[in-house]
């Protein structure tokens, strides 16, 4: 039988960051055991950026889910770190998300599927959204902006592995593909940025 997401979400949340990170490298299962060391982890390459698209829209409100926002939608966990290239968990740092529903549309009178948080004091991020559906010319994404305290902003994009469409999509960077895994109630998702 297959996790829940929120026992996904759970263990990620009471991991200790080495422990994540060392099976994220290895491409384990992304729940692994504590470790008892914390592996060598300078020299991170910092998270590629993207373009912001046409359908941003500032001030969003500080929130964690959206499931709400699209009750019939496939729902899915976001999670990950924000990292400096030390690998140094980031407390505190901006993640701001934005994305399109179950048709394709974007909300651009309010803000539905728009909303912001500060990472813990691990540097741990998460929202409860939906899978977005795609729409003409874009394999399926989020928008994303990342920034820590007192560091630049970085906007991005994450993708969805296994599209058809990432191949046609011109703006598609396999660097920025989440690791997706089935729960029994939906997809977890799991990005780590490096800002």
């Amino acid at each position: 039988m297959l996790p829940s997401r929120r026992s996904v979400l759970h263990a990620f949340l009471s991991a200790p960051a080495a422990s994540l990170l060392a099976s994220a490298s290895a491409g384990a299962q992304p729940v692994p055991a504590p470790l008892t060391r914390t592996p060598a982890c300078d020299g991170l390459e910092p998270t590629p950026p993207a373009t912001e698209g046409p359908f941003y829209k500032p001030g969003t409100p500080e929130r964690r889910s959206f499931a709400e926002d699209v009750p019939g939608g496939e729902p899915i966990t976001l999670a990950g770190f924000v990292l400096d290239e030390q690998c140094r968990p980031q407390a505190g740092a901006l993640v701001e998300l934005w994305h399109a529903d179950d048709e394709g549309r974007y909300d651009n009178a309010g803000y539905r599927l728009r909303g912001h948080q500060f990472t813990d004091e691990g540097g741990r991020w998460w929202f409860s959204t939906i899978v977005p559906a795609l729409y003409t010319g874009r394999t399926r994404h989020y928008h994303v902006k990342v920034q820590r305290r007192g560091g630049d902003v970085l906007t991005t994009q994450l993708y969805f592995p296994g599209e058809a469409r990432n191949a046609r999509d011109r703006l598609f960077d396999e660097r920025l593909l989440m690791r997706v895994e089935k729960t029994a109630d939906g997809k977890f998702a799991r990005y780590d940025f490096v800002v």
